[in-house]
């Protein structure tokens, strides 16, 4: 899924406190063009119930009364940890119900890594080898599912409105599956830096573009499209040829991993452009 020879290098996130969690969401949330003050956001650590066991993951969504659109975060390799926690926050802020799953429950809670963990180092990227082989495409489907149908149960959640969904590296081909599993609910989809997007499988994520009735954004890594520069032709060619709405583009100059933060290649420009792409996006397509 997530390219072995284009890795992410040092990522180094370490665990803080629920304060300094609060304190990173009012430093980030107004970035990104957002003029109104950052919204107070409610965070939950959950348990969901799935077809192969009980998911952990974490719950965000404004404080106050109302109901706003749903949306899961698929991680990159290393799963859920602080980033995606901060991330899961900062999207909740804008008026989201957010849920961002460990993709490795059926192995391990999160986090599933402590510390440092070095993408060059083979030690440490054969920890991963176990977890990562938990995650299967017909497993991802039944996940999805559940995740969506958890979200529906959450009195926050506005069923009158679409579903998004984004991934991040292995993520990217998690959140199209998702869009492919339960098409009535999902209208839009993001994958940044995702890997495996078309494959020559039979479960290959774009494959499931057929089924789909959402809006695409496919944010490609410089030195991804750099190894296979025709990848994002063949993702765009099946993407129009599904009647799907999109927009596909290399973000240059930003390496694979450019949007989490803790990541050595972290790029804060191009981050700050993925989300506000990602952001206009959701506006157009859960309506």
């Amino acid at each position: 899924m997530c390219d072995d020879d284009i890795h992410q290098g040092l990522i180094d996130d370490p665990s803080v406190s629920r304060r300094a969690f609060g304190l990173m969401t009012v430093a980030v949330a107004g970035i990104a063009g957002s003029a109104r003050a950052a919204v107070p956001v409610v965070e939950k650590d959950v348990e969901i119930k799935t077809a192969d066991g009980v998911a952990d993951a974490a719950l965000y969504y404004p404080e106050g009364k109302g109901s706003w659109p749903a949306v899961v975060i698929w991680p990159d390799v290393v799963s859920l940890r602080p980033a995606f926690r901060e991330m899961g926050r900062r999207l909740a802020a804008e008026g989201y119900v957010v849920l961002v799953p460990n993709l490795y429950y059926r192995v391990k809670r999160a986090p599933v890594v402590e510390g440092g963990f070095n993408f060059a180092n083979p030690e440490d990227r054969a920890k991963l080898t176990p977890m990562r082989a938990s995650v299967t495409p017909e497993g991802t489907d039944r996940d999805a599912a559940a995740y969506l149908a958890f979200l529906d149960a959450q009195p926050q959640t506005s069923k009158k409105k679409k579903v998004g969904t984004q991934g991040y590296c292995m993520g990217g081909p998690l959140a199209f599956r998702t869009a492919g599993a339960v098409p009535g609910r999902v209208g839009a989809v993001a994958s940044f830096h995702g890997g495996g997007l078309q494959t020559d499988q039979p479960t290959s994520p774009h494959l499931t573009l057929t089924k789909s009735h959402a809006e695409y954004l496919v944010a490609v890594a410089d030195n991804d499209d750099k190894q296979d520069p025709t990848a994002k032709d063949r993702i765009k060619a099946a993407l129009d040829a599904a009647k799907r709405p999109n927009k596909v583009e290399v973000y240059e100059g930003a390496a694979h991993g450019w949007t989490v933060k803790g990541s050595q290649v972290y790029n804060e420009p191009a981050a700050e452009k993925a989300w506000a792409e990602l952001l206009a996006l959701y506006k157009r397509a859960l309506a």
